[in-house]
């Protein structure tokens, strides 16, 4: 059976925005007869914390949603991601990367003054000596995937077939830490996903992970990608603009269904403003329904 899946951050509360991205994925899933699973994306434990996933978990249970299975941490896969580097490896498309954050956003800038966010590949073509230079220097390297393709078109449900470049994406970070790069789709192959849904800040990194995706074999999945919760300023919304998270609508007096209730008007949900429970959404959802437009919150 295919499955759906939200995998968040445990970085700290879900705001309206993650709740209502997270409302899309479960209905994906439930209308077309798939599971849905759910995945802590805890790759870094300077901010990953475990409270943070129990608070995530009960505002999901909360406003009426629920998963198949366990739930899937992805500080306990590590062996899945060791597994793919070593394949990527063998094959002779990784390569290690000197290059600090600084020199990498120089090396990026674009004439208009912002940055392209494609890593030039300064250090793809080291020679020999150089390399072994900059192993003395003590300097920790990166490791990266040499992509083989320059770009690629990711078809959307919702917003159609955007075409992007592919990076050469870290895959283990200098500190050692497997990058989110390849966790995201080592666990979607892994677990089973085919179609991934999430904010649309993350369309542009689809191109690469597809890219990654087909170097190691992997079926190719459909996507799903949401537009953002912002602010009347056009900001994207964050726990510093007001009472945006479930907790802060409780202490405001309302409930999860009340939230739910809020969430499904914005979707365009002609029955938002009466449903009690997820469920209830099902039969009318479609994905030509969603709004391509970003969800400007009112508080």
């Amino acid at each position: 059976m295919p499955n759906g899946r939200f995998a968040p951050s445990p970085t700290g509360a879900l705001h309206l925005g993650n709740l209502r991205t997270a409302l899309v994925a479960w209905l994906c899933a439930r209308s077309s007869g798939s599971r849905f699973l759910v995945r802590m994306e805890d790759l870094d434990p300077m901010v990953s914390r475990r409270e943070h996933e129990v608070g995530q978990l009960r505002d999901l249970r909360d406003i009426g949603l629920d998963w198949d299975g366990e739930v899937v941490r992805q500080s306990e896969r590590f062996g899945l991601y060791r597994d793919a580097l070593t394949r990527l490896v063998d094959l002779g498309v990784v390569y290690e990367c000197f290059c600090t954050r600084r020199e990498i956003f120089e090396a990026t800038q674009a004439p208009n003054g912002g940055t392209s966010g494609v890593y030039p590949g300064t250090c793809r073509n080291l020679t020999q000596p150089e390399l072994g230079d900059l192993r003395l220097s003590g300097r920790p390297p990166a490791l990266r995937l040499q992509a083989s393709a320059r770009e690629m078109s990711v078809v959307d449900r919702l917003v159609g077939t955007k075409t992007f470049p592919v990076d050469d994406i870290v895959l283990r970070r200098n500190d050692g830490l497997y990058a989110y790069n390849l966790a995201v789709v080592v666990d979607d192959h892994e677990q089973g996903i085919e179609e991934v849904v999430r904010g649309d800040d993350l369309l542009s990194s689809a191109a690469s992970q597809m890219h990654l995706g087909d170097v190691l074999g992997y079926e190719r999945m459909q996507y799903v990608h949401v537009p953002l919760a912002v602010t009347a300023a056009g900001n994207r919304l964050a726990k510093r603009d007001g009472a945006v998270t479930l907790s802060d609508r409780q202490a405001l007096g309302e409930s999860g269904a009340d939230v739910l209730r809020r969430i499904a008007f914005m979707l365009g949900f002609v029955n938002g403003k009466q449903v009690q429970h997820p469920s209830e959404l099902i039969e009318q959802f479609s994905i030509a329904m969603l709004p391509t437009k970003p969800w400007i919150f009112q508080a």
